[in-house]
């Protein structure tokens, strides 16, 4: 196997080689340090604030694509084989401002400028996708920038109307020219760098991966790195070893069977948005929650589970899905119950060496009500208090199986069994779910933390029931705004 021991991608305009990165090493360090780029800007260091929002396009079975990633904690060894652009990289046709600039500008949606680049630039990612959006859309691709001086509504403004400033620049005339590029750099060769005592892999493939965790069972896997990237920024961590694998194409692969939907570790929130809407449209408000549009463009499935948190947006709605792990060492595989994989906090059923491979979603059974909540002290890009999945299945006014899923509300990700237990073989009735949700303190003795009290955890997780109810009658969930 071909083995090369440097970094390579472009950058705005022009290909940039690196022989020495560690996997501490962070995107936005290197622009700003290295390569002198300071309109890309440093705020909070973790991913909320959207400062240092900055485009990165790969090459995908559908073409090239660019994503807005925070490039505070995005790893800079994995842009490899990438295209970077940043704020300087814009211009209009003319040469001039970027229509999205010039919006900005003439509807005064900038005052003192700081978080300017950053809103610019995710205003960039949804141009190209959609020059004329929705106020929706807008709102949705916003979630994760912070702008104190301006407010949202002149840069709402300026987003509406930044199509009719132009709906082409030069970057889409580059398309063509920076995907050859990143063809020919496409080599087949593992990838394994260093610095200052700070190793980092890429592996060539699934089974290179499989090959290097073998011999390296101890190394830190990352994969969108929105949670390690704070270990870096945040808690000034060393990551001695790291193997990258935001790279690996068959980890992104999102597959459909006639009875579950298989989802690859590496497929990010927002990979997995249409194709889990399609069969789980109960998801769409709860999805469109987690995080910011840079962390879901980021952050993947496998590694919200794979961490452990005992309040990760996905396991609660997945657990009460009946969602399935393929764990992978070498080359053998192993099938378990995603709940089972949570076996305490910080502990998880995975052995040294082995990694999560793929997530399974049987598709909804028959006659299933299916729904799913996330309580938090802000609506947007905020972390769950309490987070709850729901899926009954009723037959004829009974309700014939349950399954109902927490987090926030214990040190692992959990089914409520008990409550579970009441509502099996009982009516689908309103007086049923408030029996079930009395009995959820034999399930559960949440904790107070910063987020929220154990008593609030617990009368919230409670009042999820008779919402449930309501929302399955037809009631609008009125509440929605405040959760």
């Amino acid at each position: 196997m071909p083995l090369r021991h440097t970094i390579r991608g472009l950058l705005n305009d022009r290909a940039v080689t690196l022989p020495a990165a560690g996997a501490t090493d962070m995107l936005l360090d290197h622009l700003r340090l290295d390569q002198r780029l300071r309109g890309t800007k440093e705020g909070c260091a973790e991913g909320d604030c959207g400062a240092c929002t900055v485009l990165v396009g790969r090459l995908t079975a559908q073409g090239l694509v660019y994503e807005p990633v925070n490039a505070c904690i995005r790893p800079l060894v994995s842009c490899d084989g990438c295209h970077v652009v940043t704020i300087e990289h814009l211009r209009g046709t003319d040469g001039g401002l970027h229509p999205v600039q010039r919006a900005m500008v003439e509807h005064h949606g900038s005052q003192c400028g700081f978080c300017t680049p950053g809103i610019v630039m995710a205003l960039y990612a949804l141009w190209m996708e959609q020059p004329h959006p929705s106020e929706q859309q807008i709102e949705r691709a916003l979630q994760g920038n912070l702008c104190r001086c301006t407010g949202y509504a002149p840069i709402i403004r300026a987003a509406l109307a930044m199509g009719d400033y132009g709906t082409t620049d030069p970057l889409m005339g580059e398309r063509a020219q920076v995907s050859a590029t990143l063809l020919g750099w496409q080599d087949g060769a593992r990838v394994d760098v260093t610095k200052d005592g700070s190793r980092a892999i890429l592996p060539a493939s699934v089974e290179d991966l499989a090959d290097v965790l073998v011999e390296h069972p101890d190394a830190r896997i990352i994969a969108g790195a929105t949670d390690v990237g704070l270990w870096v920024t945040k808690f000034l961590r060393d990551l001695p070893l790291a193997v990258f694998i935001g790279h690996l194409d068959d980890l992104r692969r999102v597959t459909e069977t006639d009875t579950a939907l298989h989802f690859g570790a590496m497929v990010s929130y927002e990979g997995a948005r249409a194709p889990l809407l399609a069969h789980f449209p109960h998801l769409a408000r709860y999805w469109d929650r987690i995080a910011g549009w840079q962390v879901r463009a980021m952050g993947t499935l496998g590694g919200n589970i794979a961490n452990g948190s005992p309040i990760g947006d996905t396991p609660p709605p997945f657990i009460a899905m009946g969602a399935r792990l393929v764990l992978r060492h070498g080359a053998t595989q192993r099938d378990i119950p995603l709940e089972d994989f949570f076996l305490d906090y910080g502990k998880q059923d995975r052995a040294p060496g082995e990694f999560v491979e793929s997530i399974i979603l049987p598709k909804p059974a028959p006659h299933s009500l299916h729904a799913a909540y996330k309580l938090s002290k802000r609506r947007d890009e905020d972390i769950s208090a309490v987070a709850a999945g729901f899926n009954l299945t009723v037959e004829e006014g009974t309700i014939t199986a349950a399954r109902l899923a927490f987090g926030g509300m214990a040190a692992t990700p959990k089914r409520a069994t008990h409550a579970e237990a009441a509502l099996i073989g009982q009516p689908f009735t309103e007086a049923t779910l408030l029996r079930a949700a009395a009995s959820l303190p034999q399930d559960f003795t949440p904790l107070s933390d910063m987020r929220a009290s154990a008593e609030y955890r617990m009368h919230a997780a409670q009042n999820l029931f008779t919402r449930f109810w309501h929302e399955s009658q037809g009631t609008p969930a009125t509440l929605e705004d405040a959760t």
